[in-house]
């Protein structure tokens, strides 16, 4: 059982609701979004991971880049 199906709450500060995504917390706050968690991952609520995933698009696409085969 990983730590969103135990209940986990969103980590973004001022949110309470209930967590659906666990992503890595250096991510999360690179993306622009304030945190209070200290641990290695962050649990993100259905309406932050979609603000987190606007905001990290072009990471993401230049991280698939560096994989792609020419």
């Amino acid at each position: 059982m990983g730590i969103v199906s135990k209940g986990a709450k969103c980590n973004v500060e001022g949110c309470d609701k209930d967590g659906t995504r666990s992503l890595n917390t250096t991510k999360v706050e690179n993306a622009g979004l304030r945190v209070n968690s200290t641990g290695k991952k962050t649990v993100l609520c259905k309406d932050h991971y979609k603000e987190y995933k606007k905001e990290s698009k072009d990471d993401r696409d230049l991280e698939r880049a560096r994989y792609d085969k020419f």
